[in-house]
């Protein structure tokens, strides 16, 4: 039982941590997007 215990708190951990990485790489890229659309209205 506490092995299992163990590898549902690995599991868990790794699951959080992971939509933590993909949310702020959505950041990211929605930020360069932005810069991109600003560069491209400033150049017309």
């Amino acid at each position: 039982m506490v092995k299992v215990l163990r590898v549902a708190l690995v599991a868990g951990t790794l699951l959080v941590s992971a939509c933590n990485t993909v949310e702020g790489m959505g950041r990211d890229v929605s930020s360069a997007g932005k810069t991109v659309a600003k560069t491209a209205d400033d150049a017309k």
